[in-house]
């Protein structure tokens, strides 16, 4: 319940608006409970933004009852329209005879028995009067049950393709523009059960991730019932196949070749097998080392299971005094395993890597990698590849493990400061926040640890920082590879094990802990912006840890206005 307060505020915030668009809610209606009915309708009316219309169609309920209850209801209120089916012919066709009576500029979806929180389209049309180029819009949700209790809160990132081609995360609430709705045709029949998923995509194919918007606020509340696909997404096979057919047809639309499987660690979600051409570009990996022999050789060792074919692996040698590790770089380069660049210059990530893609990579792809990486499944390079040619595609991160068997890296969000590994430390197993620690999809940087990216977008931005001599390089590149306009990438299907820190060392003494600070003032001055609002994650969730747990206090409130 909002209190008399929070009533008033977003009532001042309904009048200062300088547009106040018709919205058209859309509900298709079979059988339903009507104490469920009558809750989803009374969300409706307890809408703070007045310029609404509630288009119903009942697609053949059984009985009277439903119909009795909705024109009733349409009686009691004139901006309730109705239609009814004379036959059931399911949700699509329902849902478009609904759409067929709008004559709002925007067209949002609400379940015969799910509720709006009672600012929804206040928040929704906020952000079409600020963003006028928006031709979709999505926000946050909870469920609720049978008595009234809310829980298991989403809070989503912004548009992420990445996790739409794994979930639909986007699903409530969701709002469309009219013209784009004419121009979709509304839902596909033959979808049903998914028949949302495929509008979604359908949509960013249509428009691009510039016109889709996200309101980081619960508005939607889904009810779980026995059997509903809201209680669990193993319940309703039909909707897994027709969301299959749908990714599918979107891969399709968009040149991609690769098979729609089921997730192996998420059931009733998606995982995308990358077809690689026939001739597989040359990927340049690159592994700057110092002495280390044992862990070093591990790494080469390791390297010889990958099934990609088509690759080089470049060591550069920053200044190695063992003997034996000497021995071990001259054996390998003799028997054409690596190539060996001498750097004996102080030691410094980024200049090393930088001067390896300029004078010795011949890939169109470079991979960055750890002396300290080991390779545990030989289809990790196929895995990464994969996405990568995609275009529009920047870095591509893998999921990496302690020895131990927990998490150290899937990807990178801005918390704790500047930033940090997604789930960090949870076990072999475990899904994380909702199932993001076993899902493709993408974020703002990954590690590079092991990050892959086309040479000419490695160059386009001028490869890493070399004032990042060893800490937040990899971020600070993948921050400008995301400015460039690049979506960054990480798949939990590329999966290796990081000796973390075996070769470098920790920030363990005064002039380590200088220089640490300095690079964390580099990040914090050049990226302000992003690491207030990191758009891979959400303000409704923690800054201060790694795990996806709630913000305390809270980050969003209530009443303020809307962000993209």
């Amino acid at each position: 319940m909002l209190g008399d307060n929070e009533l008033a505020d977003l009532r001042r915030q309904l009048e200062i608006l300088v547009a106040k668009p018709l919205i058209s809610l859309v509900m298709p209606v079979y059988n339903p409970q009507a104490d469920d009915l009558q809750r989803a309708i009374a969300s409706v009316q307890a809408q703070v933004y007045p310029h609404w219309e509630l288009c119903i169609c009942d697609d053949a309920s059984p009985g009277t009852q439903t119909r009795m209850l909705l024109e009733a209801l349409a009686r009691e209120d004139s901006r309730i329209r109705l239609a009814f089916h004379v036959e059931n012919r399911h949700i699509s066709h329902a849902t478009n005879t609904a759409i067929g009576l709008v004559q709002g500029e925007y067209i949002a979806f609400l379940d015969h028995d799910d509720e709006l929180r009672p600012h929804a389209l206040l928040c929704a049309v906020q952000m079409f009067v600020k963003y006028p180029e928006l031709k979709v819009l999505y926000s946050d949700e909870d469920k609720i049950d049978q008595f009234g209790a809310r829980f298991d809160p989403y809070f989503k990132p912004n548009f992420n393709l990445g996790l739409l081609r794994s979930h639909n995360y986007m699903c409530h609430f969701a709002v469309y523009h009219r013209s784009l709705m004419d121009q979709l045709n509304g839902l596909r029949p033959g979808f049903e059960g998914a028949q949302d998923y495929d509008l979604a995509l359908r949509a960013v194919d249509a428009v691009g991730p510039h016109a889709i918007g996200h309101v980081p606020k619960v508005l939607y509340h889904w009810r779980t019932a026995t059997g509903s696909t809201a209680s669990g997404h193993g319940n309703k096979n039909y909707a897994f196949e027709a969301g299959r057919r749908a990714l599918s047809e979107h891969l399709q639309r968009r040149g991609i070749s690769g098979q729609v499987e089921e997730a192996p660690e998420a059931s009733g979600m998606y995982r995308i097998r990358w077809q690689l051409p026939d001739k597989a570009p040359l990927v340049s990996i690159i592994i700057p080392t110092r002495n280390g022999h044992d862990i070093l050789r591990q790494c080469l060792d390791s390297l010889m299971q990958t099934r990609y074919s088509h690759y080089e692996v470049i060591v550069v040698d920053n200044g190695s005094d063992d003997p034996a590790v000497l021995e071990l770089l001259s054996q390998r380069e003799q028997i054409g395993q690596i190539k060996v660049l001498r750097d004996d210059s102080p030691f410094n990530f980024s200049a090393l890597n930088n001067r390896a893609v300029r004078e010795v990579a011949r890939g169109e792809f470079v991979l960055l990698m750890n002396n300290d990486i080991e390779i545990t499944h030989p289809e990790w390079l196929d895995e990464m590849v994969g996405p990568a040619m995609e275009p529009g595609v920047g870095c591509v991160g893998a999921r990496l493990w302690y020895p131990d068997g927990r998490l150290q890296h899937a990807g990178v969000i801005l918390v704790c400061g500047v930033a940090g590994h997604a789930h960090k430390l949870l076990h072999r197993g475990q899904h994380g926040y909702m199932g993001r620690a076993v899902l493709a999809q993408d974020f703002v940087a990954v590690t590079a640890a092991c990050l892959l990216v086309r040479k000419s977008i490695f160059n386009e931005v001028d490869g890493l920082d070399p004032s990042l001599a060893v800490a937040f390089n990899d971020v600070d590149f993948c921050l400008r590879v995301h400015q460039a306009g690049y979506r960054n990438h990480w798949t939990p299907y590329a999966e290796l094990i990081h000796h973390e820190s075996v070769s470098r060392g920790y920030e363990d003494t005064p002039e380590k802990q200088r220089r640490f600070k300095g690079e964390i003032d580099i990040l914090q001055s050049r990226w302000a912006a992003l690491l207030r609002n990191d758009p891979c994650y959400n303000p409704n969730l923690t800054a201060e840890a790694e795990d996806f747990s709630l913000a305390w206090p809270p980050r969003v409130h209530l009443t303020d206005l809307s962000v993209q």
